[in-house]
């Protein structure tokens, strides 16, 4: 599909036919403004879909819209009586749906979100609180993936989830993987948008890394692939964030090698275990120059009563190897984590993705818990942030940083090594900047109930943790990761071209100088801003 596809078209006796068959069901509670963009829908696709199916409005049946409003929002914190609803849920069943809905959106002047899996940490994908009303495109009826072991690539939908994609993989071959993220229920659609890494990063890159082509809707209802989009909307769909370019339908991804067996292991260690931080330091010394097969991890967290609290830090490896080899790899470079013989598992690729996932291993669940969209970690209220570590902090900052963590209960910090193959590709080559120069990447994250009194207390905290690092982490910019979305850094106000003035300090802690192609590319491909949200690429202003 070299050249760009335009719509089906069909009879007006045919649209009316279709569409009247389905208008008693909305006849007495849509509004005018759902009406016409149904009609406008029918008009644009020769695709049949069924209303009670895929278009979902309060007033028609308000138990069920929210029930799919909630079904993939991962941030329950966007979902509360005070936060916008949109007017009306659109969920396509074709490609055709897609380009009819970008046509009708703009014809109607209706502002739209589009979700595929609904991890956006600040709600975008599903909330807008700049422009209202508006309306919800959901892409979780578009997930189907063919996997191609002979051509080592797969084609992938964006409602999909990563755990539905490996699934889908391993079902072909115990030799194959992908370097995506490792929690199953993300949508892959927007996932890949931001970069996405995952276990297997030090080795292969980001997924972003590892794409080969796309399809996607432009701001005129075209549908492009990456001969007919060119090079340069290719480069920023890759990493340079969702919601800005167009409405990415699938990606076409290449697979990369695993060995039949991989090594896992958690050691936990708690401050009083390592109260001078000898082993710490030693892993800010060592992760990102270990061989490229290891990826070390350290999650930090609070556990124990308030009369007894301590900070525990767990260690997650996970090595493309057998334990032998782990074993010796661990005992030259890291023998303070003191490993024993039994901390090392030996199992699949696939076995690791549900290890590294979070869900209970005792007794191991069946692989086709990938398949469930539900993330392990549940539904919850949550704030996050996000920094980059150029260098080892020291023993005094590591002390503040515990001191603020013993504030808190529910708190969570994640290290996440770098080296290996993220040193070795350009910070040009997509839109994620952070590359050579990074030690290790850093998650701030806390999570609440909804029976928590005092939730911005909560989000203060966290502020309050991201201020004290400061002096420890990336400068000029502060870089952030763009998948752990923080509209702390800026955001845009409405669609307005003032906005690319204060975009530009948020776009660098993103993208570097990245964010200054982005800015163009955004200019030529969509220069009315038709796509765009509280941190969406702006235009430049004219």
């Amino acid at each position: 599909m070299g050249n760009s596809k335009p719509l089906p078209t069909i009879s007006c006796i045919s649209v009316f036919a279709l569409y009247f068959s389905f208008y008693t069901i909305t006849l007495t509670s849509s509004t005018s403004l759902q009406d016409d963009f149904i009609k406008c829908l029918y008009r644009n696709t020769n695709v049949r879909f069924t209303l009670d199916k895929t278009f979902f409005t309060p007033e028609r049946n308000a138990s069920i819209f929210t029930e799919v409003l909630e079904s993939t929002a991962q941030n329950q914190r966007y979902l509360t009586k005070t936060m916008p609803k949109p007017g009306f849920i659109f969920k396509p069943v074709h490609e055709s749906h897609v380009q009819a809905s970008v046509i009708c959106s703009k014809k109607l002047e209706i502002h739209f979100r589009v979700r595929s899996g609904g991890h956006d940490y600040e709600g975008v994908s599903y909330v807008s609180q700049i422009e209202k009303p508006f309306v919800l495109i959901d892409l979780s009826k578009l997930r189907q993936i063919n996997v191609d072991i002979k051509d080592t690539s797969a084609w992938v939908e964006a409602g999909a989830t990563v755990g539905e994609l490996y699934y889908r993989i391993a079902e072909k071959s115990k030799f194959h993987g992908f370097p995506a993220g490792v929690y199953p229920s993300l949508g892959i659609g927007g996932h890949i948008t931001g970069g996405a890494y995952g276990s297997l990063m030090r080795k292969y890159g980001l997924a972003a890394d590892n794409v080969l082509d796309a399809k996607i809707v432009d701001a005129n209802g075209k549908l492009l692939d990456r001969a007919s989009m060119g090079e340069d909307l290719f480069w920023a769909i890759r990493g340079g964030s969702g919601g800005s370019f167009g409405i990415i339908l699938s990606w076409k991804i290449k697979l990369v090698p695993v060995p039949e067996t991989l090594t896992v292991f958690t050691v936990t260690k708690t401050f009083e275990q390592d109260r001078s931080f000898k082993i710490l330091s030693k892993w800010q010394e060592i992760a990102d120059n270990l061989v490229d097969e290891l990826f070390l991890r350290v999650f930090f967290t609070v556990s124990g009563n308030k009369a007894n609290k301590t900070v525990t830090m767990a260690y997650i490896g996970q090595f493309l190897g057998e334990k032998g080899t782990l074993m010796e790899v661990m005992k030259k470079d890291f023998p303070e984590l003191g490993l024993t013989q039994k901390d090392y598992i030996e199992m699949s690729w696939i076995d690791s993705i549900i290890y590294n996932s979070g869900f209970p291993t005792n007794p191991p669940p069946p692989i086709e818990i990938l398949l469930q969209a539900k993330s392990p970690i549940g539904k919850v209220y949550f704030k996050g942030k996000s920094d980059f570590a150029k260098k080892p902090i020291p023993v005094l900052g590591l002390e503040g940083m515990f001191k603020k963590l013993l504030e808190e209960d529910a708190a969570l910090v994640i290290w996440t090594p770098y080296g290996g193959k993220m040193d070795k590709i350009p910070e040009s080559e997509i839109p994620f900047p952070h590359r050579n120069g990074t030690n290790f990447m850093i998650q701030y994250y806390r999570s609440w109930s909804d029976s928590e009194k005092r939730p911005n207390r909560r989000i203060k905290w966290i502020r309050e943790l991201y201020g004290y690092m400061t002096p420890y982490v990336s400068s000029n910019p502060r870089q952030a990761y763009v998948n752990y979305r923080d509209l702390d850094l800026g955001q845009n106000k409405d669609n307005s071209k003032s906005n690319f003035i204060e975009a530009k300090i948020w776009g660098a802690n993103y993208f570097k100088d990245n964010f200054n192609r982005l800015v163009r590319i955004k200019s030529k491909v969509d220069p009315d801003n038709f796509f765009r949200h509280e941190q969406s690429i702006p235009t430049l202003p004219v």
